[in-house]
């Protein structure tokens, strides 16, 4: 991997589609996670306006603590960086009291991707404010493979620089662009839990086994969607090894509602046209 040309040719990317779109810049939410510092970075270094916004909802003090440092950091290298944080926990519990949800086994994960719809509204909110363009920093993994984001969460964003980059290109990129070493070391999670769970309780994999599974995936042209599993079930792999390509192929078929274009109901048109 070529992290050099990497850099430029994402910065490269950014700046143009930007300029092309007429806005004034981006703005990231930063989590204190690895994705959302690499993609900060990465906007920064177009040099057009890059507003960097933390939104806590409940959340863990180490992550806000990261995120936090990660922004003030990249403001003091930056002239083109503005931080701010916005705490939306009252935003959130309002909602939540608002409803009145009945408890079931739904509730939490209801109100988990509640959070990360009430973010996305508000980076919609502050960006059209600032004629900015909302930036994605989901990974290839998450985005394509695994489908490990909300829907019309931190799913619904105006474009996703490193969407086409494994996790383990995403660690090597964030380094080469001098990402804190506290942040490369902290275990990925999406934020969206009052307790510390991160991304491997939730999913059962590791990203490197996940990286594995999606790459013997695509090596072979195999659709998981529609392609059985015998073929895995009796191959040479070790056991860990299938037990991914299983997990993997179960969340990427339970989550391709969310990586595939909205359906829409198609009226004839003999329809149309009437008797």
């Amino acid at each position: 991997m070529n992290v050099r040309q990497i850099d430029e040719h994402i910065v490269k990317w950014l700046s143009d589609y930007a300029k092309s779109s007429g806005v004034n810049g981006f703005v990231v939410g930063v989590s204190g996670g690895v994705d959302s510092a690499l993609t900060s970075c990465l906007c920064a270094s177009t040099q057009l306006e890059t507003h960097l916004l933390e939104l806590p909802i409940h959340q863990v003090k180490s992550q806000s603590k990261r995120a936090y440092n990660h922004m003030k950091s990249l403001k003091e290298a930056y002239s083109n960086v503005k931080m701010n944080q916005r705490d939306l926990t009252l935003i959130f519990d309002t909602l939540v009291s608002t409803l009145n949800l009945s408890k079931n086994d739904n509730t939490d994960l209801s109100l988990a991707n509640a959070r990360a719809r009430i973010r996305m509204t508000s980076l919609y909110a502050y960006g059209q404010n600032h004629n900015l363009l909302v930036v994605g920093t989901g990974n290839k993994i998450e985005d394509f493979g695994v489908g490990f984001y909300t829907k019309y969460g931190d799913g619904g964003v105006d474009i996703s620089p490193i969407a086409d980059l494994y996790k383990s290109e995403v660690f090597e990129l964030a380094k080469y662009k001098g990402v804190s070493q506290n942040i490369l070391d902290a275990a990925p999670t999406d934020g969206l839990w009052k307790d510390e769970r991160n991304d491997e309780d939730q999913i059962g994999a590791t990203y490197p086994e996940l990286e594995m599974a999606m790459k013997w995936i695509l090596e072979r042209d195999w659709n998981p969607l529609t392609d059985g599993v015998n073929n895995i079930l009796e191959s040479n792999l070790k056991k860990r090894e299938k037990e991914v390509l299983l997990l993997f192929i179960e969340f990427h078929r339970s989550n391709s509602h969310k990586m595939s274009p909205i359906p829409v109901c198609k009226i004839p048109e003999s329809c149309r046209i009437g008797e």
